[in-house]
């Protein structure tokens, strides 16, 4: 997925910084958690914010009143009735307050942050993940899977690997992580890649500006309870454009707000663009500049000419690639999901523009899920399901092939474990869309630090494959053979290298190529204005300005041609995966807790599906007893041929405790050997247990893990086992 830092709107929108919204996303995630995206205040909050105001004006006028009663000598019976209906008064304002601070927090106040810590205590403390190099005091941003992250990790990936690269027959490659300034240059990630920093004018210590400027808009909202509706209003507003402002913008705002640096309270300055690459050099001599990647998929498109060869010269096909990709982020924050190191997983499907259909589409068009169009989103509305299929025949979504994607991605979290009712499908607004983009939308998980977007999936046109012929000068193209010659009006664009030199001198080159990347429409427009008035206004995105384009710089006709084939840039269909982001959404969906069987605490537990469980299967005998034990050391044998990772627990400890360990690990089944000819399985969130022939337990596990059947059916086939161990 890539690009969406929250950076300067002209570039955004414009050019080749374009490239990076498919990228970055997996950087910025979204944390607006009310549906309101165009910043409108609810209704409820409205009337709360004027009764305090009122309220006040009240409490105000009241308490002048008695001062005037005690200066003009009023009895003390009368004082002490005014100061009881004043205390009265501020305990209405009270409980209004404090309806306003439910009404603004919901369920993403201190629940949710009381929330989020058990689940991050959680996985710190049974090793899932740990901040890299904590010895040293770590390194903001960078984090280590422990062993059970790192399972996780490769059951998510293996999983993504059998539902995207297998069942679609992609073209699996891997490419470096050093990346040489050429490539990335032609990307346009060498000059745009960038976010709006702001530097501590005493200290020098850098902020993003616009975390810092979302920090105090929603910290106001949160805690200055007298602010007034507009005022309100007016914030969030901020937060809703807040990607689309420019670094004048922003730093307008900063100054407005009399924002400071938050450790120091030391004015900041101006916001500026920082370059989120880490720069490296290749070879000894320091003359070759390479990058560490942002992202995997400019490996996919420099390759486009063999794979497409490989696949023997046929479209669509789609290749993959999962792999490491870095970003110095300015301010590296909430946890796995903004980090300086992470793996991405990316698709990039290569279909003729004129036929975007997918012949696997019937398969995914009756899925219904929540979606967020655009219109909804400009018109506060809110996400709503909606049918796969008839967002595609309403025009919602743009075309076939990129709605099965949406579809497949819904699938693929969907069985993952994450919750359907807290995963959107948002479409990108208008401001948020490249100038060359047909579609882009971003699925989005819902956790306690709000919407986060893990997947983007976005028709990228042709722009990658049509950027990197233009740099390197190898026709990064496809070709359609006619079974007969036909007759094709080509559009001509000839740019006057004279006349374009004269006006535009060194800019010259940038100008006429522009020039020629225009598509029919654009280019006929031009004409009709070039005759109709003899000059127009025409933006050169590699110049990021405007320029005046006259009649003789350039000539545009059709003419008719025959042809015995058809080239043509493919369009792109991407989607890209933030692993890390989605292994968070799932840590937190999975997480619960309830109480242990005495009652005097909460077990937590993870309630991850087989399909992704670090262990599927944890084997201890009841008690000590060598016989249990050499039976317990046959039945993880058996489970290891199969293929199925287990764990044994000899350590003699209560059932009851075992069970609890395993639980919080999120193990789905446990083997408990009491005999030497049958034993238990337990399941873990219903408690379940079953009884099975020590022969068999390994198949059942294989059959359950691997989705062959459900738990239920093994209820079913197997006589049940209660135990008072069976609790915790």
């Amino acid at each position: 997925m890539r690009s969406y830092p929250a950076t300067v709107s002209s570039l955004i929108h414009h050019c080749t910084f374009s490239v990076l919204r498919r990228t970055l996303s997996l950087r910025s995630p979204a944390t607006v958690t009310t549906p309101m995206a165009n910043g409108s205040t609810t209704a409820t909050e409205d009337s709360l914010r004027r009764a305090l105001a009122d309220k006040q004006s009240t409490i105000d006028a009241r308490g002048s009143a008695i001062r005037q009663l005690k200066s003009s000598g009023a009895s003390k019976s009368e004082i002490d009735e005014a100061v009881k209906a004043l205390n009265n008064l501020k305990l209405e304002k009270t409980s209004i307050e404090n309806q306003l601070k439910a009404s603004i927090s919901g369920d993403s106040g201190t629940s949710r942050d009381a929330f989020r810590q058990a689940v991050v205590n959680t996985l710190e403390r049974r090793l899932f993940y740990i901040p890299s190099f904590k010895i040293y005091r770590g390194v903001a941003g960078l984090y280590d899977y422990g062993p059970p992250g790192c399972a996780v990790k490769s059951n998510v990936l293996a999983f993504w690997r059998q539902h995207f690269v297998l069942e679609e027959d992609m073209l699996e490659v891997d490419c470096p992580c050093v990346t040489p300034e050429v490539v990335l240059k032609a990307s346009g990630h060498v000059d745009k890649f960038t976010d709006l920093m702001v530097k501590d004018e005493k200290t020098g210590n850098c902020y993003r500006a616009d975390h810092l400027l979302k920090d105090y808009c929603k910290d106001k909202l949160e805690n200055d309870l007298a602010m007034s509706a507009d005022k309100a209003a007016e914030l969030k507003h901020v937060l809703a454009v807040l990607d689309d402002l420019s670094g004048e913008q922003l730093g307008a705002k900063i100054k407005e707000y009399g924002i400071v640096a938050p450790d120091t309270k030391n004015p900041l300055s101006d916001p500026y663009p920082f370059n989120l690459m880490f720069q490296t050099q290749i070879g000894p001599s320091g003359a070759s500049t390479g990058y560490m990647r942002p992202e995997t998929a400019q490996g996919i498109f420099v390759n486009f000419k063999d794979l497409y060869y490989y696949n023997g010269n046929k479209l669509p096909f789609a290749a993959a690639q999962i792999g490491q990709a870095f970003r110095n982020e300015i301010s590296p924050r909430q946890g796995l999901l903004r980090v300086r190191e992470f793996t991405l997983a990316e698709i990039e499907h290569f279909v003729d523009p004129d036929d975007k259909s997918h012949p696997k589409y019937s398969e995914v068009k009756d899925l219904k899920f929540l979606m967020f169009p655009r219109d909804e989103q400009m018109s506060g509305q809110s996400a709503k399901v909606l049918c796969l299929g008839e967002a595609v025949s309403k025009g919602i979504v743009n075309n076939q092939t990129l709605a099965y994607f949406i579809g497949r991605v819904y699938l693929f979290l969907t069985r993952l474990g994450i919750d359907e009712k807290r995963l959107r499908f948002r479409q990108h607004l208008p401001n948020e869309m490249a100038h060359y983009a047909a579609d882009c939308w971003d699925a989005e998980i819902e956790s306690s630090y709000g919407w986060i977007e893990c997947v983007g999936i976005a028709d990228r046109s042709a722009y990658d494959l049509r950027a990197h012929t233009d740099k390197s000068n190898v026709a990064l193209v496809a070709q359609e053979k006619f079974a007969a010659p036909k007759e094709v009006e080509k559009l001509v664009i000839t740019p006057s290298k004279k006349e374009l030199g004269l006006a535009f001198k060194g800019s010259q080159k940038m100008v006429a190529e522009a020039l020629e990347a225009m598509d029919e429409k654009e280019a006929m427009d031009m004409k009709a204005a070039l005759e109709t008035k003899g000059e127009v206004q025409f933006e050169v995105c590699t110049l990021e300005k405007t320029v005046a384009i006259k009649k003789n710089m350039v000539s545009i006709s059709k003419e008719i041609k025959k042809e015995h084939q058809r080239t043509f840039t493919p369009s792109v269909i991407e989607p890209s995966f933030g692993i890390g982001r989605i292994i968070y959404c799932l840590y937190e969906h999975s997480f619960y807790m309830r109480p242990s069987k005495a009652g005097d605490e909460q077990l937590n537990v993870f309630r991850f599906p087989p399909l992704v469980a670090p262990i599927k299967c944890t084997v201890f005998p009841l008690v000590q007893n060598q016989q249990y034990e050499e039976v317990a050391k046959q039945i993880s044998r058996s489970l290891t041929a199969a293929g199925i990772s287990n764990k044994k627990d000899i350590t003699g400890t209560s059932i009851g405790k075992r069970y609890a360990r395993t639980d919080e690990l999120g193990v789905p089944f446990a083997v408990t050997v009491d005999s030497t000819s049958s034993v238990t399985i337990r399941e873990r969130d219903s408690k379940d247990q079953i009884r099975v022939n020590v022969d068999e337990v390994a198949a059942v596990i294989k059959d359950v893990s691997e989705g062959r059947c459900k738990w239920n059916d093994i209820l079913q086939k197997y006589p049940a086992h209660t135990s008072a161990s069976a609790d915790e």
